[in-house]
């Protein structure tokens, strides 16, 4: 749905000449019972040929990448567009987040041979404790 592309890359979609670094936050929406739902979002950069560059609008606008175009007559030979990885919860659990998704992006990166099907569903039925239950 267009609001989660909103809500992961609020300032717009991208492409940028240099690889920025990971990115991590974490959103409290409510729904219209007044339930909060905790949205964890993890954003990455991964590197476009220019072929791929060519056939992705900047900003979501072709006006604004005419604009780009413009004002800088050699464009960069690498390109990075954000990927996200989004994790959605009704438990307040950033730290959890954080390692489930940074865990899952390692293992993307770095090409294991896992499949990331079965590392979500491993991560899908971890028991997480209550806060200040029995230990």
């Amino acid at each position: 749905p267009l609001a989660v592309l909103q809500f992961c890359q609020p300032s717009g979609w991208q492409l940028f000449p240099e690889l920025n670094p990971p990115s991590f936050f974490v959103a409290v929406l409510t729904d219209i019972n007044s339930e909060r739902h905790y949205c964890a979002c993890f954003t990455f950069w991964e590197p476009l040929d220019a072929s791929q560059a060519q056939s992705h609008p900047r900003n979501g606008g072709e006006e604004e990448e005419e604009e780009e175009e413009e004002s800088s007559p050699v464009q960069p030979t690498q390109l990075f567009a954000p990927k996200s990885l989004v994790l959605v919860s009704r438990l307040d659990h950033a730290e959890v987040f954080r390692n489930s998704l940074g865990l899952i992006y390692t293992i993307y990166v770095d090409g294991m041979s896992v499949a990331l099907e079965s590392v979500v569903g491993n991560l899908l039925t971890c028991t997480i404790p209550i806060t200040g239950g029995a230990q």
